[in-house]
Order: structure tokens, then sequence, then C-alpha cells
């Protein structure tokens, strides 16, 4: 009588648990948010591994291959503007050619966070998929090699005349500098020597 309506059940014990563990990974991934360099950094690390241990085995190409296009489309992603100009046509470009014009800044359609965030789970995942023997297809790597290569050229030339055609960087390389008056305390200090 007692089992009856008194305690929680082991599914409901679990998920609960299973909650409380996503809130704290939630709340650690987000304090990670902008320290851009040190994710990239440990990224890196996980990709140096994932090298590591293919070349250690001499295997899983068939893994890294789909590795390699998964990033691929990734990075369509995250060098493509989130309102695509070939879909939906405005009347004239999208940055301002005059200085009357409106600006408006390029929005990634893939966000930076989300593009580290995808590549690293990516590599996570077809490092642990390295260690179960049923991944490991035997395949002839260098023509996958030559073809993810070729992929890669056609699909990034795609890319690049995309970016000429509509006149967009997707790349922010800081604060822009312009060369306009010198700062008041040099001309001042030039003033007290007379």
């Amino acid at each position: 009588m007692e089992g009856v309506g008194g305690g929680a059940s082991p599914a409901a014990a679990s998920l609960d648990q299973w909650r409380q563990f996503s809130r704290l990974f939630q709340f650690y991934l987000d304090k990670t948010t902008p320290h851009a360099v040190y994710r990239w950094s440990g990224t890196a690390a996980l990709v140096f591994l994932y090298v590591l241990r293919v070349y250690y085995v001499q295997g899983f190409y068939i893994v890294s291959y789909g590795l390699g296009i998964y990033i691929l489309n990734l990075l369509i992603g995250f060098l493509s503007p989130l309102v695509d100009p070939e879909l939906e046509p405005s009347d004239g470009p999208l940055l301002p050619t005059k200085g009357s014009d409106e600006f408006k800044p390029f929005i990634r359609r893939l966000p930076e966070f989300k593009f580290w965030y995808a590549i690293t789970k990516a590599f996570i995942i077809s490092f642990l998929m390295t260690f179960f023997s049923m991944f490991d297809v035997p395949v002839f790597w260098p023509i996958l090699l030559i073809y993810w290569f070729v992929l890669f050229t056609l699909t990034m030339k795609r890319q690049i005349m995309h970016m000429i055609k509509y006149r967009y960087v997707p790349f922010n390389i800081g604060k822009q500098k312009y060369g306009g008056k010198k700062s008041s305390a040099s001309s001042s200090s030039g003033s007290r020597a007379d």
C-alpha cells in the first residue's frame, strides 16, 4: 500500500536528473560565449586529437569524409547572409554606397557561436565513432580526399562569386579607423611651447 501513491518513479527521478544536468550544461555553455579564443583553442585541441586518432588507427576515412562534408556545409552557412539577396531581390545593393544610405550590418545565417558549437559536437561525435569498428568502412582514402578538395573548391568559388556579386564581406577585421584630425593633446602641447 505504501508504494501506490507515495514515492516518485525511477523514470521521473532520472528525467529530473537529466533536466538538472541539461541546465548545468547550458549554464557553463553560456559562460563560454564571450571567450571565443579559448573556445576555438579547445576545439583546435579536439581536432588535433581526432586527427591523431585517425592517423594512429589508420582507418575511419569515411567518418572523416562525412565530417568534412558537414563542416563544409556549416562553413557555407557561416559565410552566407541571413537574408539571401538572390532569393529576396531588393531595389539596390544591401550595403550603403553613399553617406545618406542606411547602414545594414552583415548578419550571418549561422552565428559564430552556433558554428563553433556544431563543429565541436561534430568532432566529439566523430572521435567517439572511431572507437567502434562498425564505422570503419574500408575505402580508398585518396579518392575521397581528392573528391572533397574538388567539392570544397567548387563550393567556395560559388560562395566567393556570390560575395562579389552582392558586395558583402562576412568578416569584421576590427574597428575601422579614420584618418581625420589628430588628437587635441598633441595640438595643445605645440601651442604651449611658444
